[in-house]
């Protein structure tokens, strides 16, 4: 299942939405908290969909560089009718936009974060803003030695600027970062930039009624059921 790399990572750098942090819960416990009559799981799975969209208006050119925050705020402007939600006062839609700042880890991610900070240096590597990023994790307690994101490269995933940014802030090279992610899809273009990859298990990213699949792939340098698994793989 894994493939053994002549080198040692030296950084671990995270996706974090689905990897890290529940998101579907999260959202879908806050539209709830506003509107109790709303189907939090159909409003969570609308509003995470609209994300890869709004990157690409960006990434065209269509739009100018813009911080997922704001991202977030027309995608959810766009459902506001859809779910019922037009009459919330703007302050209670900026408050429902900062649920994505407000978002739960998994169970196993800050006992997992620490063991492996505890021999690599780890970092975000998301599409987040650094404030949403911060915010995060001033709430949870997750442990970044440094929060990477778009926004420090001005670039959204897949761009090879993220994943190579990664390996220029820390002055390694590309092989010596590993990205740790729930996404084989970030992994792919990771893995096209030089480094080395782990795949996470989180078959309740979609909730708990839309199992994903989560069949090793075998390009990638590690496989793990959760982030305690990944911490007993690297010898943590």
């Amino acid at each position: 299942m894994n493939i053994p790399s002549p080198l040692s990572p030296q950084v671990l750098a995270f996706d974090v939405f689905g990897t890290v942090v529940d998101w579907h819960s999260g959202i879908a416990r806050e539209v709830c908290a506003l509107r109790p009559e709303v189907d939090g799981d159909a409003f969570a799975l609308a509003w995470r969909a609209g994300y890869q969209p709004a990157m690409r208006r960006v990434m065209s050119g269509e739009l100018g560089w813009t911080l997922i925050d704001d991202l977030h705020r027309l995608i959810l402007d766009g459902l506001l009718a859809q779910f019922g939600l037009d009459r919330l006062s703007q302050a209670d839609l900026g408050h429902l936009n900062k649920a994505w700042h407000r978002l739960d880890p998994w169970p196993d991610a800050l006992a997992g974060l620490a063991r492996l900070k505890s021999r690599y240096v780890i970092c975000t590597l998301s599409n987040g803003n650094i404030g949403l990023l911060a915010g995060m994790a001033k709430r949870a307690g997750l442990p970044w030695d440094c929060i990477l994101s778009a926004e420090v490269f001005r670039a959204y995933k897949p761009d090879p600027a993220t994943y190579l940014g990664v390996a220029r802030v820390f002055d390694v090279e590309p092989g010596r970062v590993m990205l740790v992610a729930a996404h084989q899809d970030d992994l792919a273009a990771a893995r096209a930039c030089g480094l080395q990859t782990a795949y996470i298990e989180r078959p309740a990213e979609f909730g708990a009624t839309r199992p994903k699949d989560i069949a090793p792939c075998p390009a990638n340098t590690r496989h793990a059921r959760d982030f305690l698994a990944l911490a007993d793989q690297l010898g943590c």
